[in-house]
């Protein structure tokens, strides 16, 4: 084994770094804690440890000084079944003169399909001079489980499918705070296509066969590979088809009892615990996310419905069973995701009269932005539904603006207490910041 690692080390010395398109991702390093990129399979976790190679190369560091191994690799079949203590051993036999002298950057691809990741993460940051890059695409890997298996010492980061403005990146297009008519016109553009093919990097540039094609495969990959074998699933056929159903119904509302009938509607002999562990795990996989009921009421919260969101609006159209999936829906879900990217802390809202306001997104500061997606206000009943709707929210939770996030209507409205301002999508979405949105 300790050959075979060496020339994994040897292999990742000589060959070419990938970098792909530079993400808008702010990861510092923390010395004495490792750095732990998690998110759902495909979404450029690999690539992005690849650009932060390449910065410390372009910074200075020899090439020597990174160690990168990606437990994936057939040639470490046994290793996943020993435990990883072997790599750093077979590192120090190629480079003993760096032992205890130089800082070695390790960067540990999906290692959480290695026995025993822990304690030797824990070792390398405690005793061998080592600062930690991984990768996992299991939620699982965050604060809680991580924090007390390797004592605190380590600082999770998610990685999402690109954003809209990484797809703009990638598409070579300039998004400046004022655009030009032109420039204006291809983010309008980029944005129908971002919409339609969503923001996993690979297939960004595919066509629609070979785009809907590759999703299938990775939903396969995903559903088999990041919940049926970790989490040994005994009926298979049964978490496939209530996964299709929350996808198609994506941006909607459900509840355990709901989907529980459903399966069973179907002739599979569901219960609630069954439901309610398979959306543990699919949350887990990061392919879908509950947002629950904003309300002061831990009972209340519990027993309303949850409406799902699917990570990448491009994925639910390849995977839908219509014929064309729900675009006020698709729309609700993109903003669900460029929200979720800077803020976990997001519910929905439903006032005394049953009006509902789709996202109450907590800030870091603490602060509450309301956040109501609508496709189009040019029916006068539906821009006084979904005007009265958030005015009511933001009096009941003495918030003083709040946003109608549209396709391409642009305009403010005075409530009675304060003032609503509506964007269109794709500048909502380039306006959000780690502070919420900036009109």
């Amino acid at each position: 084994m300790k050959e075979i690692l060496k020339e994994i080390i040897r292999d990742s010395h000589e060959a070419p770094i990938v970098t792909g398109i530079p993400r808008r991702l702010n990861t510092p390093a923390i010395p004495g804690k490792a750095g732990v990129f998690m998110g759902v399979r495909r979404s450029g976790k690999s690539t992005y440890m690849n650009q932060l190679m390449q910065g410390l190369i372009d910074g200075g560091l020899p090439r020597q000084n990174i160690l990168a191994v990606n437990f994936f690799d057939d040639r470490l079949a046994e290793l996943r079944r020993q435990g990883p203590a072997a790599v750093i051993d077979a590192y120090w036999s190629r480079f003993p003169e760096k032992k205890n002298v130089e800082t070695i950057h390790c960067f540990f691809d999906e290692i959480q399909e290695v026995a025993d990741w822990e304690p030797f993460v824990d070792r390398l940051l405690r005793t061998e001079n080592c600062q930690v890059y991984l990768t996992g695409s299991s939620a699982k890997m965050l604060s809680s489980e991580i924090a007390t298996q390797m004592r605190g010492r380590s600082i999770p980061w998610e990685v999402f499918p690109f954003s809209f403005p990484e797809y703009l990146d990638s598409r070579g297009i300039q998004a400046p705070a004022v655009p030009t008519s032109r420039q204006r016109f291809l983010i309008r553009q980029a944005f129908d296509e971002f919409m339609l093919r969503g923001g996993f990097p690979e297939v960004t540039g595919f066509d629609r066969r070979l785009r809907t094609k590759v999703h299938q495969e990775y939903f396969g990959a995903i559903m088999y590979r990041d919940i049926v074998e970790r989490h040994n699933v005994a009926h298979p056929r049964m978490l496939s088809e209530l996964t299709r159903r929350l996808i198609d119904n994506a941006g909607s509302m459900y509840s355990h009892n709901s989907l529980t009938g459903f399966l069973k509607s179907t002739g599979h002999k569901a219960t609630k615990a069954i439901v309610s562990d398979f959306l543990e795990w699919l949350q887990d996989a990061y392919l879908l996310f509950s947002v629950k009921l904003f309300d002061s009421s831990a009972a209340r919260v519990n027993t309303n419905p949850k409406k799902i969101y699917c990570v990448d609006q491009g994925l639910v159209r390849s995977l839908s069973s219509g014929v064309l999936a729900n675009t006020g829906h698709m729309l609700e879900n993109a903003v669900f995701l460029a929200i979720r990217r800077h803020f976990p802390d997001i519910a929905y809202y439903r006032g005394p009269g049953g009006r509902e306001v789709d996202f109450v997104v907590r800030r870091s500061d603490g602060g509450l932005d309301l956040v109501q997606v609508c496709e189009n206000m040019a029916d006068s009943a539906t821009r006084h539904r979904e005007v009265t709707g958030l005015a009511e929210a933001m009096k009941a939770l003495n918030v003083s603006t709040g946003t109608i996030v549209t396709l391409d209507e642009s305009s403010t409205v005075d409530a009675d207490h304060g003032l609503i301002t509506v964007v269109p999508a794709w500048k909502y979405m380039l306006g959000l910041a780690e502070d919420g949105f900036r009109p």
